[in-house]
């Protein structure tokens, strides 16, 4: 059951610590936790193109300053890309226009992202959002659980918006160890009503400082029960940090991964994984 295949597709020169994707139209955009830059690849012709997210963007932002964004989801004909919340300076939304890629809005999420520690009992610093899909009036944000109290929480946020009337549920979830080490949420996309989701183990207790990488799994969760239904390991030495589906037929699911490669070097390795339905 669950069985898979995995194999690097192609390389992207140009990206840095990649860490969320989006497949569409044949066009791959992909954000990088160090970057203030939305990138969208044409697999077709080879073609990179830099989308600014910030008034005054760059690469390979110092730690401590940069943006951090971790997630990009689309809903409604817009692109959402969200800041993990793990410091102050990592609380931005922004929201783009899907034809033309140009920035509509940029919101700040620290009120929500504050109520969703405060809700959850994380000690400061141990939020880390790492993966948001949209599912018609819900909003589902998954915690990587890499901070001393180690909690994977699916935030299932509901409401008019997410800056003033919203409402917050939340689920935690023990994911499987391995080598010892909890594994813990980097990324996760809607494939009708499932999440499928990838977790990475990595041996730290920060949501601040990385460690040593020990492999990543790949798991789904139903949305209308909100539990687990399989987990599967998929790598011993990969940090993969970003998810798509690529295709869909009757029997196989494919996406595609990114992994952060947690240095200043500019190229991402995109992944292919078949997935036995």
């Amino acid at each position: 059951m669950h069985k898979f295949t995995l194999e690097i597709l192609f390389q992207i020169i140009g990206i840095g610590s990649a860490s969320g994707l989006m497949f569409k139209n044949n066009q791959l955009l992909v954000v990088g936790d160090n970057s203030s830059y939305l990138y969208e690849y044409n697999i077709e012709n080879k073609v990179l193109e830099r989308h600014p997210l910030t008034e005054n963007p760059s690469e390979n932002i110092a730690k401590k300053d940069k943006p951090d964004f971790e997630a990009i989801t689309e809903f409604d004909n817009k692109i959402y890309i969200f800041g993990s919340g793990s410091t102050e300076k990592r609380t931005k939304m922004v929201q783009l226009d899907t034809k033309t890629r140009a920035v509509e809005t940029t919101t700040d999420l620290s009120d929500l992202y504050l109520s969703m520690q405060t809700f959850a009992e994380l000690p400061e610093g141990d939020l880390n959002i790492e993966g948001v899909v949209r599912k018609d009036n819900e909003w589902y944000f998954f915690n990587r659980g890499n901070g001393a109290k180690g909690k994977n929480i699916v935030f299932t946020v509901q409401g008019k918006n997410l800056t003033e009337e919203f409402n917050i549920i939340t689920n935690q979830y023990k994911l499987p160890k391995i080598k010892g080490i909890r594994t813990s949420f980097t990324d996760a996309v809607l494939v009708g009503d499932k999440i499928y989701f990838l977790a990475t183990a990595e041996n730290t207790d920060s949501t601040y400082n990385d460690g040593e990488v020990l492999g990543s799994i790949i798991g789904s969760i139903d949305t209308k029960t909100m539990k687990i239904g399989f987990t599967k390991k998929i790598t011993d030495a990969h940090k993969f940090e970003g998810l798509t589906l690529y295709k869909e037929t009757e029997k196989e699911l494919t996406f595609l991964l990114c992994e952060d490669n947690d240095t200043e070097e500019l190229k991402a390795n995109i992944f292919k994984l078949t997935l036995n339905k």
